[in-house]
């Protein structure tokens, strides 16, 4: 399933130490304004190495569009969009070969396929969100010209909040050899109401899935999410008066279908599994092994899934919003 989306179609490939990563768009809108400069800022948002709190890796990430567009116009034709790998050390993943990384998915693709790029996780890394983000940037660049804007940001990181307490905890777990999770969230405003379908296509169901395909993502709230569960009906309710509705408590959308208040997601985000601190494992032939592993790795992810869940939920949106629209 590298294929997301129904009316709006992407197509991610690469590898963390390949030669490229990007994203084929199939049904984007013919007459789209669309260059280069609408897709960079979230993937400079999204590439490693701004800070020390970050992975050191060294990628520009410049996105090229290759087809798809004439005269800074969307043809309607597919969008391939393609980032160059530039900084890779695959050696550093040499005692990896045969070890698998404890939290990480290297086992379950080699019992999958019987072979595994250990190469930084491969296809498994977290850097295969480059495709994502470029193709959301065009899925958000759609959006606002229907009035819905996306947004993210930080809540907690290993239980800190604040932007100094939680630099602070990232590099306490990075000195330590550890990692850290944490807790995002991500809003859209400006959704219209009617969005999503009943029973099986349901918009919180697809934005569940969307989040849950990152491969950092352990949990997924809409609204108020767990915090449901402790309630009476009275006080979970969203009163409607002739303004509106009186309070959010469903997060934007209800019986599956989008109500026109903002949607709100929180994803919960597991530590990074690759550490420097002394693990141990198993191997390809079954040996149990200690292992520290090397590369450069973020010791918290949270900080740089923001965009890549910004675009998940845009990409989630802009289908819907193509459905809603050829419904009517």
């Amino acid at each position: 399933m590298n294929t997301f989306g129904k009316n709006f179609r992407i197509t991610t490939f690469g590898e963390s130490h390949g030669k490229a990563l990007g994203a084929v768009i199939d049904g984007c809108p013919a007459g789209l304004a669309l260059a280069e400069a609408d897709i960079q800022p979230l993937l400079d948002r999204r590439r490693p190495g701004k800070s020390p709190s970050e992975s050191a890796r060294g990628e520009k990430d410049r996105v090229a569009i290759l087809s798809g567009v004439f005269e800074g116009r969307t043809t309607g034709a597919p969008i391939a969009l393609v980032v160059q790998n530039e900084d890779v050390k695959s050696e550093d993943y040499a005692e990896l070969r045969e070890a698998f990384r404890p939290g990480h998915a290297d086992v379950t693709y080699f019992a999958k396929y019987g072979i595994r790029d250990h190469r930084g996780g491969g296809r498994s890394s977290g850097r295969e969100t480059v495709g994502r983000v470029a193709a959301g940037a065009v899925a958000l660049k759609i959006l606002k010209g229907n009035g819905i804007t996306v947004s993210g940001r930080i809540m907690e990181v290993h239980g800190k909040s604040g932007a100094k307490e939680i630099e602070r905890e990232i590099l306490a777990a990075k000195e330590a050899g550890d990692s850290v999770g944490g807790i995002a969230e991500v809003v859209a405003r400006g959704c219209p109401p009617g969005l999503g379908d009943p029973v099986f296509g349901k918009l919180d169901a697809a934005i569940a899935g969307a989040m849950m395909g990152i491969g950092a993502v352990k949990g997924v709230e809409i609204g108020d999410g767990f915090a449901v569960a402790q309630r009476f009906g009275s006080g979970n309710n969203d009163p409607m008066t002739a303004d509106g509705f009186a309070s959010n408590h469903a997060g934007g959308i209800l019986g599956g279908i989008s109500t026109g208040q903002e949607i709100v997601v929180r994803i919960a985000v597991k530590p990074t599994p690759s550490i420097a601190k002394v693990q141990t494992t198993r191997n390809i032939h079954g040996e149990v092994v200690d292992i520290s592993v090397k590369g450069r790795h973020d010791p918290c992810i949270v900080p740089r899934i923001i965009p890549v869940a910004e675009a998940m939920l845009a990409l989630v949106l802009v289908d819907a919003l193509l459905e809603q629209q050829m419904v009517r």
